[in-house]
């Protein structure tokens, strides 16, 4: 089942995220007070893919009410090669779509192989006109990545 991610789903969610390889986590961000902060702001874009209670995917998913952003995309390495990303995905652009987001973008990490092929092969194009800048506002919100 796909579906609108609630915060009910934030255990289920975050036990996937762990289990990624490569996938990384904000110490503040990704913790269930930031998890819940970002819904309260996006309610409807977020997605989850559930097979029998347990969430195998999950697509963060939030708007500036110009540009659509995708965050945290992954399918639970089991589940891959079955639609769920794309189904997800398309999901979730359609809820862009009904609040008139007109673009959407994403980050994938230059060693992840499996997502940008992913993408890649559904259509998205990666940009080479553009640097990317980013600068942490609070120290505390340290970053790890699964091994």
């Amino acid at each position: 089942m796909i579906r609108a991610m609630m915060i009910e789903d934030y255990e289920g969610v975050y036990k996937l995220w762990k289990q990624t390889k490569g996938f990384g986590i904000r110490s503040i961000d990704d913790s269930r007070e930031g998890l819940e902060r970002f819904l309260r702001r996006n309610p409807t874009t977020s997605i989850v893919a559930e097979e029998e209670g347990e969430i195998v995917g999950s697509i963060l998913c939030g708007h500036d009410g110009r540009n659509g952003c995708f965050y945290h995309v992954c399918v639970a390495e089991e589940h891959r090669m079955k639609g769920i990303g794309t189904q997800m995905a398309k999901m979730a652009m359609d809820a862009l779509r009904a609040e008139k987001i007109n673009q959407v973008c994403l980050i994938a990490f230059t060693d992840n192989q499996v997502g940008n092929q992913f993408w890649e092969q559904s259509g998205w194009k990666r940009r080479e006109d553009l640097n990317y800048y980013d600068l942490s506002l609070n120290e505390e919100n340290e970053t790890t990545f699964n091994r």
